[in-house]
C-alpha cells in the first residue's frame, strides 16, 4: 500500500510516499481502505520529533483520524461489515491507504458526507465536544471562550456551542478567521495582537466573565484566562502552541474556585478511546447529518504532495481543517 513516511526529524520534506505492506485485521478488530484523512497540528509536531508516537501504533505514520471503507472484519466484530463507510479517530498511521482499527472505536460516516468531508470531523468535533461538554459540563446559556477560533477544533467548537444554545467569544490572530468563525456562529470575536484579551472579554460577557475557556493555544493565554473566566469556571487546557509553562496566580484559582484540566484524546487507553467513538457516533453525526453541525475545510491536498499540505499548515493561515486525499 501507498503511505506517507516519515524518515527522520526535520521539516515536511522529511516525508516520503512509499510502498508499505498493508496490516491485517486481527480479532475485535476492522481493515479500512482509507480514502480521506485530515493534516493535525499533533502531525506536525511528530514530524519535528517533538511529540514521539504513542505505544502500539506505527511511529513512521502519521494520522490521527480518517474516512474510508470497510474492507475486512476479524473475529469477534459485531456492528460492521466491509462495504460501511466509517470515521474515526487513531493514535497514528492514516497517512496510509489501510489501517486496522478496534471495531468499537468508529462510526458510520453520515450519507450526506463525502470523504473527504467525514475526515474533516473526528479530531476537531470529539476534541471540541469532549473538552466542553464531558469534561467542563457546558450547559444552555453559559458564555465560552474559544481560542483559535479558526482552527479545526475551534471552527467545531463555535458551531457546538450555538448547537447546544451556549454563547461563544473567539478569539485569532486575524479580523479575516473572527468574521468566518462569526459566520459560523460565534457571538463576539476579538482579534488579539498582543496577548492581552480579558480585559475586552469582560466587556462583551460582563465582569462575571465566561463560564468555560476552551483553551487551545496554552502558555501565559492561561494567565489572561483567569482573569476572565467566572467563579467556579473551567478552563479545559487542550493545547500547547504558546508554550507549556506559565506562571499563574494559585490564589486566583484559590479565590475564584476555578477548575484547570488538561485533556488529549491520542494517548487515551481503548476503553477511553471507545467512549471518545461513542460521542462521535451518537451525538455529533446525528447533528453533521441533520445539518446543524458541518465540517469546514480550507484546502485539499492529494497524498502525494503531503510535503505541501504540512507547508500550508505551518503556515497557520488555514481556516479550518486541511484534508488529504487517498482515493485512487
Amino acid at each position: 500500500m501507498k503511505a506517507a513516511i516519515v524518515t527522520g526529524s526535520g521539516g515536511p520534506e522529511v516525508l516520503k510516499v512509499q510502498d508499505v505492506p498493508e496490516p491485517r485485521a486481527s480479532k475485535g478488530e476492522v481493515r479500512v481502505r482509507v480514502m480521506a484523512t485530515a493534516v493535525n497540528r499533533a502531525d506536525v509536531i511528530q514530524r519535528k520529533g517533538g511529540y514521539p508516537a504513542p505505544p502500539g501504533v506505527p511511529s513512521n505514520i502519521l494520522g490521527l483520524e480518517y474516512a474510508g471503507v470497510i474492507t475486512d472484519v476479524g473475529e469477534d466484530v459485531s456492528g460492521f461489515e466491509p462495504g460501511d463507510r466509517v470515521f474515526g479517530l487513531v493514535g497514528g498511521g492514516s497517512y496510509a491507504q489501510f489501517i486496522v482499527t478496534h471495531h468499537r472505536t468508529i462510526a458510520k460516516v453520515p450519507d450526506n458526507l463525502s470523504f473527504e468531508q467525514a475526515a474533516a470531523c473526528p479530531e476537531a468535533f470529539v476534541t471540541a465536544y469532549d473538552a466542553m461538554v464531558s469534561q467542563a459540563n457546558l450547559k444552555s446559556g453559559e458564555w465560552v471562550l474559544i481560542h483559535a477560533a479558526g482552527s479545526g477544533v475551534g471552527t467545531a467548537a463555535v458551531q457546538i456551542c450555538r448547537a447546544l444554545g451556549a454563547r461563544s467569544v473567539g478569539t485569532s490572530r486575524t479580523k479575516d478567521k473572527i468574521d468566518r468563525a462569526m459566520e459560523l456562529g460565534l457571538h463576539r470575536g476579538i482579534v488579539i495582537e498582543k496577548g492581552d484579551f480579558s480585559d475586552e472579554v469582560k466587556t462583551i460577557v460582563g465582569d462575571q466573565g465566561v463560564d468555560v475557556v476552551l483553551e487551545l493555544i496554552g502558555g501565559n493565554y492561561v494567565v489572561e484566562d483567569l482573569e476572565c473566566v467566572a467563579n467556579q469556571g473551567r478552563i479545559i487546557l487542550v493545547g500547547l502552541l504558546a508554550g507549556a509553562k506559565a506562571e499563574l496566580s494559585l490564589q486566583r484559582i484559590l479565590s475564584k474556585r476555578v477548575m484547570i484540566k488538561g485533556t488529549t484524546l491520542r494517548a487515551r487507553p481503548l476503553e477511553e478511546k471507545i467512549v471518545a467513538a461513542q460521542l462521535l457516533s451518537k451525538q455529533i453525526a446525528p447533528l453533521l447529518e441533520n445539518g446543524e453541525l458541518k465540517p469546514i475545510i480550507d484546502k485539499v491536498f492529494d497524498l502525494d504532495d503531503v510535503v505541501e499540505a504540512h507547508r500550508y499548515v505551518e503556515q497557520n493561515d488555514s481556516f479550518g481543517k486541511v484534508v488529504l486525499n487517498l482515493e485512487d
